[in-house]
């Protein structure tokens, strides 16, 4: 349920009329749009083209490869309309960090974070759910994750 987007299984888009710079350009375009239309977020670019910013600075121990992590999380289109989330619940989403058991952009955003943490990241496609897209997501869409960094079992 809540943990749809880990074990999202992708059904590839085959249309041979989309023309890939052409999306590939929308994208990017889109990731700029919205980093300037929030210039009060001050995103810092990381070297995969994650857009990362703490919204909250965690005080606890921060998250590391093979550790556990309780999150609280909203995944959202760049238009803010929410595609998943668990906040609201009672149930934060358990997973290890860095095991490429979450979204590439997901589980790298989670290792610049502290316990007690809230973030926002801007995930690229590649970092989100891929280029090619799904039967959920369209080819080259770009996502907005908030995170909770509720709580770490370290490793």
């Amino acid at each position: 349920m809540l943990s749809g987007f880990i074990a999202l299984v992708s059904l590839v888009s085959c249309d041979p009329t989309v023309k890939t710079d052409d999306i590939e350009a929308k994208e990017k375009l889109d990731i700029s749009n919205f980093i300037l239309n929030n210039d009060t977020i001050d995103f810092v670019k990381k070297s995969s083209g994650l857009y990362y910013f703490d919204l909250v600075v965690g005080t606890g121990a921060q998250a590391e490869t093979h550790d556990t992590a309780y999150v609280f999380y909203a995944i959202q289109y760049l238009t803010t309309q929410i595609f998943e989330t668990n906040f609201g619940t009672t149930d934060t989403l358990i997973f290890p960090v860095n095991e490429a058991k979450t979204l590439p952009g997901f589980d790298e955003g989670i290792t610049y974070m502290n316990e007690g943490g809230k973030s926002l990241i801007v995930a690229p496609s590649n970092l989100a759910f891929g280029t090619q897209g799904n039967y959920y997501v369209s080819p080259f869409t770009p996502f907005l994750f908030q995170i909770y960094l509720v709580k770490l079992k370290k490793h």
